[in-house]
């Protein structure tokens, strides 16, 4: 080997950034494998254990409805956005706003990964959506909400639960 020769190798991204979109694909792809459906009543009595009966002024039928209408009950739901950002779980929240995924940039309101959104427990998603609620659109931040729930006799979306 001639001296001089070797010089350090550069990255076309920094070392961290590669770690952490690794981190994220391989989180995704975990998250994802454990993916579950869950069924309408059983939803409902897994969403009352975590205390979103009456929370803000929201039914369990309002939750129950977003749920359906975000990702048909699938905790593994992820939809991807033209302007790159990614909705996850089972509400379909948003990373622009919401939660981390590979940009940076953004606020990460409930301090966590999109891909933790994916797992079939529900607690961050649930603890996510608390926060979504508590600003002043409510559960209108939810564009399927606004349209397929809001303002509706949602009693359909329990009835049959033994709750």
């Amino acid at each position: 080997m001639e001296a001089g020769s070797w010089a350090p190798r550069r990255w076309p991204c920094p070392p961290r950034i590669v770690l952490l979109a690794l981190a994220s694909v391989l989180s995704s792809l975990l998250s994802s494998g454990q993916a579950r459906v869950y069924s309408r009543c059983e939803l409902a009595r897994v969403l009352q254990d975590f205390g979103l009966e009456g929370y803000r002024g929201y039914s369990l039928a309002d939750w129950i409805c977003l749920a359906y209408f975000a990702s048909g009950f699938n905790t593994g739901a992820v939809d991807h956005e033209a302007d790159g950002s990614t909705n996850s779980g089972i509400f379909q929240i948003n990373s622009r706003k919401w939660c981390k995924n590979l940009n940076p940039n953004v606020p990460n309101l409930c301090q966590m990964y999109c891909s933790d959104l994916l797992n079939p427990n529900l607690k961050d998603t649930v603890i996510c959506a608390m926060k979504i609620t508590q600003d002043p659109q409510g559960l209108g931040s939810w564009e399927a909400w606004r349209h397929h729930c809001q303002g509706k006799d949602l009693s359909d979306w329990v009835d049959g639960c033994e709750l």
